[in-house]
């Protein structure tokens, strides 16, 4: 057979044009060797785009005790969904080499894009923790996403993990106790703040004195974490002051002002009823209609 000059030329274009394609969905993923992209294929008709991913290195290292093995075998043909490519739902594609380490075993190697055990790549599963934030709700997150309710929720179930497993609890030294109403009916749940950095360190059910003690313990794990707060802010219900007085001794307990001023209202206001009652007997009716105007503040008080 004989080629003319244009073939060989479009030949090598065709070579240079998908060696281009290959090295450029590699940089957008972050491959490095031994990982490349051999192939990108797309489907018009079901508007999706399949990315082919290899390892093709022949030692391995053992997940799990970092020893130098050799392969054992690959996996099947595994897919995760990536970010979309000009609309087209976009698919890794791979097999994943399996370790023979003589210590641990037969062990699969993690992929670099994704977490183990998902089938989104770790870009996707950013991605929709920021629609999730940002959206009303999760039903219109989950639709504008294009995913399944119990895929939506192993999402953010990873994505909580992820970030308790990076948080530095290290540095609290001010907490806030308060419950929230949960479902139905008189459902409490305990939460635990971070008032310095303004976040949630840990939630538990009931709002008794043995789920405050676990909710603090299971969060703030040692002894030296405990004794280092503060302060604690909380609310007057009992099981929350007994608590916080058992599990964190140095602490000085700061009731919230709602409750001091709720507290201080239900005082003056029982005076005034004592007072109107007393006065009313003697035939003085001067503090009829006096309520608000006794329980309104100083500054604002006409």
């Amino acid at each position: 057979m004989i080629l003319r000059r244009n073939d060989v030329d479009l030949r090598y274009l065709r070579l240079a044009v998908t060696h281009n394609l290959h090295s450029h969905y590699s940089l957008l993923l972050g491959l490095a060797e031994p990982w490349s992209v051999t192939n990108v294929d797309l489907d018009l008709e079901a508007s999706q785009v399949v990315i082919s991913v290899e390892h093709s290195q022949k030692k391995l290292c053992c997940p799990e005790c970092h020893q130098q093995c050799s392969v054992k075998d690959h996996t099947k043909h595994r897919r995760w969904r990536h970010l979309d490519t000009m609309n087209f739902e976009t698919m890794i594609e791979a097999r994943v080499p399996r370790s023979d380490c003589s210590k641990c075993g037969v062990k699969t190697l993690p992929v670099p894009w994704a977490g183990k055990h998902s089938r989104f790549t770790l870009m996707f599963e950013a991605l929709a923790v920021l629609v999730l934030e940002t959206a009303r709700t999760i039903e219109s997150a989950r639709t504008l996403l294009r995913l399944s309710w119990k895929s939506t929720q192993r999402i953010m179930k990873r994505a909580v993990e992820r970030g308790l497993a990076q948080r530095d609890l290290s540095q609290v030294s001010r907490v806030g106790i308060d419950e929230k109403s949960f479902g139905r009916g008189h459902d409490y749940i305990s939460v635990l703040n971070d008032l310095d950095e303004g976040r949630v360190i840990d939630v538990t059910q009931e709002r008794t004195e043995a789920a405050c003690d676990r909710l603090i313990q299971q969060s703030l794990t040692t002894d030296w974490s405990r004794f280092k707060i503060e302060a604690v802010a909380l609310d007057m219900w009992p099981a929350f002051i007994n608590s916080a007085r058992k599990n964190f001794e140095e602490a000085d307990l700061v009731f919230d002002r709602f409750h001091v001023s709720k507290h201080l209202n239900e005082a003056v206001d029982q005076v005034r009823r004592a007072e109107h009652k007393s006065l009313r007997a003697q035939g003085d009716d001067s503090l009829t209609g006096s309520r608000y105007s006794l329980l309104r503040s100083s500054q604002t008080r006409t």
